[in-house]
């Protein structure tokens, strides 16, 4: 009978027929067909329609409004206007008005006990040991590591830079109308290596085993020096012996000169090919000793300070004499510009003469203010400071422009910290540290902040007695580490932690 009745509806003739069949398919109350509509067909569209009330939520009897309403999601009054309608507005809306117009998230059906549970940090580590404030904190939590690091780099930093700062906003704008990038991404170079902004004060540095621990010396150590490119550290003393570790990576640098306190003989290592080469005489040179020198930053020329203020120029291709500079007085201390083009040399009647290189000629001499015995001399790697120490002690230091032009130049600061003789000056390779020393007493090492001039106060450490008498220093080619040379013969060497390569 179901079959017969459906299958008579499909062969009604005439449109009444037709009619009447369309009213049972769309179950009109009025005709009372959808009640008896039995079969296959009146169940599909109960289906349907309870479909739809699952879906669209009764959407015959709440009509097209409740329909739009339900697409829309709840709505949100936002400073006083409604957002969350999605079905108005142009296609040209942005995709994060859109994202900010859907339905807020749900929370978490479940919380899990795990994840409240607070992982602890090891502070016994070697990494993080330096970070303990006491015994008790041998353990922290990820929250109070984080703010100790925080604590320690405002420390570092003498407070929070302004790139670091939460809520600025920038107010300087180029040209074009869009904001300045920051100073950071502005200058060029290695930011991991080197530190433009050292604070003064205090000097984040650690100690290190002696460069020399592999094969300590017997006697003081005449000389400490990192080689300008490779991962060696230099040491050489007075029990006749040169000694190369391994230090670092550098690069560069195929020999070493190494001269005798006895004789004008002196010896060329060449590091590639493992000979030694002794130079026995140079023709021209009339010096019966040869033991202090200066190598140019070229690598072109060799510069010996000879006696009665005399100061020899050397090829050092091919070890001859290319001209001999003499002075009033005695020679003390002779350095390049870190150019190579100029030599200033110290006299040990406190003046200062200025030679050109290529014309071997004298183009100013000033007088060290208030010297009465220069000592020692060094020049900023970046060409702006001249240093000049004397035998009180005290450390000028000047500009280099008003020592090429001025005859009685005024220091920009005169270091007072040492009360005897200056015979160490160095400094680093950004020009942020002046290390000023003397042989004289024990634990006499001063390290000084540029531009303020001001000595950092936990170096030497205070009632800790380890350096002893200073007789040689160096920084590594790009500040990670700062050695010295002591009358024990020991080749201290200190990790400056505001650099952080060697």
């Amino acid at each position: 009978m179901e079959e017969q009745v459906v299958a008579g509806a499909g062969i009604l003739p005439g449109g009444k027929r037709r009619r009447r069949h369309r009213q049972r398919l769309a179950g009109g109350a009025e005709a009372g067909e959808g009640a008896r509509l039995p079969g296959a067909l009146g169940e599909s569209a109960a289906v349907e329609r309870c479909l739809e009330a699952l879906v669209f939520g009764g959407v015959q009897e709440a009509g097209e409004a409740e329909l739009l309403q339900r697409l829309r999601g709840p709505s949100q009054q936002l400073d006083g206007v409604i957002s969350g309608n999605l079905l108005k507005g142009d296609s040209s809306d942005s995709e994060d008005e859109a994202q900010d117009n859907f339905p807020l998230s749900k929370k978490p059906a479940w919380v899990d006990d795990d994840d409240e549970i607070k992982e602890k940090i090891d502070m016994t580590h070697r990494y993080r040991k330096d970070m303990m404030k006491s015994d008790a904190e041998k353990s922290l939590t990820k929250e109070k590591l984080q703010i100790r690091l925080q604590e320690q780099f405002q420390r570092a930093m003498g407070g929070v830079p302004s790139w670091a700062q939460r809520g600025k906003k920038k107010t300087k704008k180029d040209d074009s109308g869009d904001e300045d990038d920051d100073d950071l991404l502005c200058k060029t170079g290695n930011f991991v290596s080197i530190s433009e902004s050292l604070p003064k004060g205090i000097l984040q540095m650690k100690n290190c085993l002696n460069a020399n621990n592999e094969r300590p010396s017997d006697a003081k150590l005449t000389t400490v020096q990192f080689h300008p490119s490779a991962q060696v550290i230099m040491t050489a003393g007075l029990d006749q012996s040169v000694s190369l570790f391994q230090a670092c990576f550098s690069a560069d640098g195929e020999r070493v000169i190494a001269t005798s306190t006895r004789n004008k003989m002196f010896y060329v290592y060449d590091m590639m090919g493992g000979n030694i080469i002794p130079v026995n005489q140079i023709r021209g040179m009339q010096e019966k000793f040869v033991k202090d020198f200066e190598v140019s930053p070229d690598g072109s020329f060799l510069l010996f300070t000879g006696t009665s203020g005399y100061i020899h120029l050397l090829s050092m291709k091919t070890m001859e004499l290319i001209g001999s500079m003499k002075i009033n007085g005695r020679a003390v201390a002779s350095n390049f510009t870190p150019d190579g083009s100029k030599i200033y040399t110290n006299s040990g009647e406190g003046e200062v003469f200025i030679w050109d290189v290529k014309s071997r000629r004298c183009i100013n001499k000033f007088t060290d203010e208030g010297c009465l015995h220069g000592r020692c001399l060094a020049l900023s790697k970046n060409g702006q400071y001249v240093a000049c120490g004397s035998s009180s002690g005290v450390v000028n230091v000047y500009t280099s422009d008003t020592c090429l032009q001025e005859t009685n130049p005024k220091p920009v600061k005169a270091i007072m910290n040492l009360v005897t003789a200056a015979t160490s000056l160095a400094f680093n390779s950004t020009t942020e540290i002046l290390a000023v020393a003397s042989n004289k007493a024990d634990e006499a090492v001063k390290l000084v902040h540029i531009p303020s001039f001001t000595v950092f106060s936990n170096f030497p450490v205070f009632r800790r007695k380890v350096i002893y008498l200073t007789q040689s220093m160096d920084f590594s080619p790009r500040s990670g580490f700062f050695c010295i040379g002591n009358n024990k013969g020991k080749a201290l060497l200190y990790r400056l932690k505001h650099y952080s390569d060697f």
